[in-house]
């Protein structure tokens, strides 16, 4: 099959797992930052420096000047999400010419997006939580186990994500369900 601006001739099925997996990483990581970050204020990007792994400076959530620090993280962190919600955003716009309304009802695109946002927790649960140890979920006594679950919603939304897309029917290059 030829290739013309991006998309492929004839009937072969548009895929939706980058753009899917890319919306789902900027999206799970706005529900992280909204919700956790914002709402909760369980923890923002620098609260556990004071025992991090990689020497960052402790910039305390309690004092005004370290909150600051960690707003500022917490919107580098928000802009890297809306990022990819908009790569996300303009690969989908790319790969489905024609049809696009229905693209925002197949299974196949939000089981990529559950799958993404799977892989947003299991990576930045592993990487900011365990190796870097710069945040974690909800500090204290049972931080650990806080931060386990945050991994476990994470493989669950990764399988979950992947069932959900194998369900669903392909679309072909003019956005119809195939």
């Amino acid at each position: 099959m030829a290739v013309t601006d991006g998309i492929r001739d004839g009937r072969e099925p548009v895929s939706l797992r980058l753009p899917g997996i890319v919306l789902g990483v900027g999206l799970g990581g706005f529900v992280d930052g909204i919700l956790l970050h914002q709402i909760l204020q369980w923890h923002h990007m620098l609260t556990s420096t004071d025992d991090d792994r990689i020497g960052v400076k402790y910039y305390s959530p309690r004092t005004v000047s370290g909150l600051e620090m960690n707003t500022v993280w917490d919107g580098i962190f928000h802009t890297v999400c809306w990022l990819a919600v908009l790569i996300g955003l303009a690969v989908l716009y790319a790969r489905v010419t024609h049809g696009r309304r229905r693209v925002w009802t197949s299974r196949v695109l939000w089981g990529w997006i559950l799958a993404g946002w799977g892989l947003f927790n299991l990576a930045e649960g592993l990487l900011d939580h365990q190796i870097l140890g710069i945040h974690h979920v909800h500090g204290g006594p049972y931080q650990l186990w806080w931060d386990i679950g945050f991994l476990v919603l994470g493989a669950v939304l990764l399988i979950v994500g992947h069932l959900v897309q194998r369900s669903g029917r392909s679309l072909d290059t003019d956005g119809r369900l195939a």
